[in-house]
C-alpha cells in the first residue's frame, strides 16, 4: 500500500485513517483487489494502537470497501462500491399521497426575507432558554420511562393559566394537550374525527397545510369564502361536520372574525352538530385594541377545539404546541397522541414551563411585540403610498396582506423573498396580491427590502 497517511494527534484518531483511506480507495489511490498491511504493520508506521488500526478496517469492511480473506488479509474490495441511495424500488404510495405537492424544502435566506410566519430568532431570549434546558438535562431531572401522551403536568398547568390571562380561554391543566406544533395538533383532530368521505370546509384563501392534511385523512375538503368579516356562515355547504378557522387572525388576509360572525358560527356548529377549529396562531402580537373574545370563550355546547402554537411567539424549531378540547374528546386525542408518537421532548417541555412561570415568555411577547408593532406600521404607511398595493386592514400578528390592482404582477427578484396571496388559494379565480411577512427582516432593511419589491411590480 502506497498511501501516505498523516495524523493530527487531535481528535477521533481511528476516524482519521478511516478517512483517508476511503479516499484513497475513492480517488483510485488503493486499486480494486489491492491488499492492505495487516493492522499490527500499519499501527506500527503510523505510532499508534493496534486497535485503532483494527477498528477503521473494519468499519470499511462493514461499509463495503474493504473485505477481509480468512489466511490471506484485507483487501480493496473488487465489486464496484454501491451508493448510500436506498433502491428505488416498486413499491408506490396510494394514490392521493401521489398527486400531493412535494414537501417544501427550506428555502435560503434572502437579502429582504418578507416570508409570512417566521419570527425573529434574534429576539428570543436564548441564554435564558439556554440555563433553562441546561437544567432540565441534568441526571437528577430527568424522569425514567415513558411520560404522559398529554404532555409535561407543569406546562399543561403553566398553559392553562397563561391562555386564561392573555386570551380568556376556559382551560385547566386536565384540558390541555401538549403537540409537537399547530400541525400535529390538527393531524390527532382529524384522526379521531375525520372518517373517508367527511366532508370538512375550510377558509378560501386560507392556510394551505390544513387542507392538505384533511385530505390526507380522507376528508372531502370545500373552501368557503372570506369577508371583511371572517368565513361566510351562510355559505358553509350542508353536510359539512368539521370547520377549520382562523378567527382572531384571519391567515393569509389577517382580518379578524367580526362578533356576529363569531356568533353566527358558533350557532351553525350547534344546529348542525359540527365541531370548529380554532386556530389562534399569532394573535400573541397585538398592535391595536384588545382583541375580540375566543371562540372557544364563547363556546357554551363544547364544540369548540382551541390550537395554539409557540412557533411564532418563540422559535418554529422547538416544535411545540397545545389544544384544548371539550372533555368529551379528552380521551380519544390522548389515546390519538400515544399511537402517533407517544409524547415529545419532556425536558424541552419542562424548560418552558419554567419559561412561562418565570414570566420570561409574557416578557419576551412584550419585547417582540413593540419590534414587530414598528415593522408593521413601516410596510404599511410604504404600502399606503403605492396605488398598486391595496393593503388589507390588520393589527395583529407576523404578517399584513396587500391586494394588487387589475393588471399588476411582480416578478422575481434577486436577493427579494415574497409569497404571492395566490399561493394561499385553492378556488378559481384566486386572489391577485402579495403576503409580507415581517419577522425574517430586520427593520433597517424594510425600507430597501421595499423599494425592491415595487421596482419589481408590473403593470399589466
Amino acid at each position: 500500500m502506497d498511501v501516505h497517511i498523516t495524523l493530527t494527534g487531535r481528535g477521533d484518531l481511528a476516524a482519521q485513517v478511516y478517512r483517508q483511506l476511503l479516499e484513497a480507495v475513492l480517488d483510485g489511490r488503493l486499486r480494486s483487489g489491492e491488499r492492505l498491511p495487516p493492522t499490527r504493520e500499519l499501527a506500527r508506521r503510523l505510532e499508534i494502537s493496534r486497535n485503532t488500526v483494527a477498528v477503521a478496517y473494519d468499519r470499511l469492511v462493514a461499509d463495503g470497501f474493504l473485505v477481509g480473506r480468512a489466511g490471506a488479509g484485507t483487501f480493496v474490495s473488487a465489486e464496484p462500491v454501491r451508493g448510500r441511495a436506498a433502491p428505488r424500488g416498486v413499491v408506490l404510495p396510494r394514490a392521493l399521497w401521489r398527486s400531493m405537492p412535494p414537501a417544501a424544502t427550506p428555502m435560503s435566506p434572502a437579502r429582504y426575507d418578507f416570508r409570512a410566519g417566521v419570527p425573529d430568532p434574534l429576539l428570543f431570549p436564548m441564554e435564558s432558554w439556554r440555563r433553562l434546558v441546561a437544567r432540565e438535562l441534568r441526571v437528577s431531572a430527568i424522569t425514567p420511562g415513558y411520560g404522559d401522551p398529554a404532555g409535561h403536568e407543569g406546562l399543561r398547568e403553566a398553559i392553562s393559566r397563561h391562555i386564561g390571562v392573555s386570551r380568556s380561554v376556559r382551560a385547566g391543566a386536565e384540558d390541555v394537550l401538549i403537540t409537537n406544533g399547530a400541525q400535529q395538533a390538527l393531524d390527532l383532530v382529524g384522526r379521531v374525527l375525520v372518517e373517508p368521505g367527511t366532508c370538512v370546509a375550510v377558509e378560501e384563501p386560507g392556510y394551505p397545510p390544513a387542507r392538505l392534511l384533511f385530505r390526507s385523512l380522507g376528508a372531502r375538503v370545500v373552501g368557503v369564502p372570506v369577508d371583511g368579516e371572517g368565513i361566510d356562515v351562510s355559505a358553509i355547504p350542508n353536510g359539512v361536520r368539521l370547520v377549520y378557522v382562523t378567527p382572531s387572525h384571519q391567515f393569509p388576509l389577517g382580518t379578524p372574525m367580526s362578533l356576529a360572525r363569531r356568533t353566527a358560527l358558533l350557532a351553525w356548529a350547534e344546529r348542525r352538530r359540527a365541531v370548529v377549529i380554532e386556530d389562534d396562531y399569532d394573535s400573541e402580537f397585538r398592535f391595536g385594541d384588545r382583541p375580540l373574545e375566543p371562540l372557544q370563550s364563547l363556546d357554551r355546547a363544547g364544540r369548540v377545539v382551541y390550537v395554539g402554537s409557540f412557533s411564532k411567539t418563540l422559535l418554529p424549531a422547538l416544535r411545540l404546541g397545545f389544544l384544548v378540547a371539550p372533555a368529551s374528546l379528552a380521551a380519544a386525542l390522548r389515546a390519538a397522541k400515544q399511537l402517533t408518537d407517544w409524547h415529545g421532548s419532556l425536558p424541552t417541555q419542562a424548560a418552558l414551563a419554567r419559561f412561562i412561570d418565570e414570566g420570561l415568555l409574557a416578557r419576551h411577547i412584550r419585547k417582540a411585540t413593540r419590534e414587530y408593532a414598528a415593522r408593521h406600521a413601516l410596510i404599511s404607511a410604504a404600502l399606503e403610498r403605492d396605488e398598486r398595493l391595496r393593503p388589507v386592514p390588520s393589527v395583529a400578528g407576523l404578517h399584513l396582506c396587500a391586494r394588487l390592482s387589475p393588471g399588476a404582477s411582480v416578478r422575481p427578484a434577486p436577493g427579494l423573498a415574497v409569497e404571492r396571496l395566490e399561493a394561499y388559494c385553492d378556488g378559481i379565480p384566486a386572489l391577485s396580491g402579495l403576503v409580507l411577512g415581517y419577522g425574517a427582516i430586520r427593520q433597517p432593511d424594510i425600507p430597501a427590502g421595499l423599494r425592491l419589491l415595487q421596482e419589481s411590480i408590473a403593470n399589466g
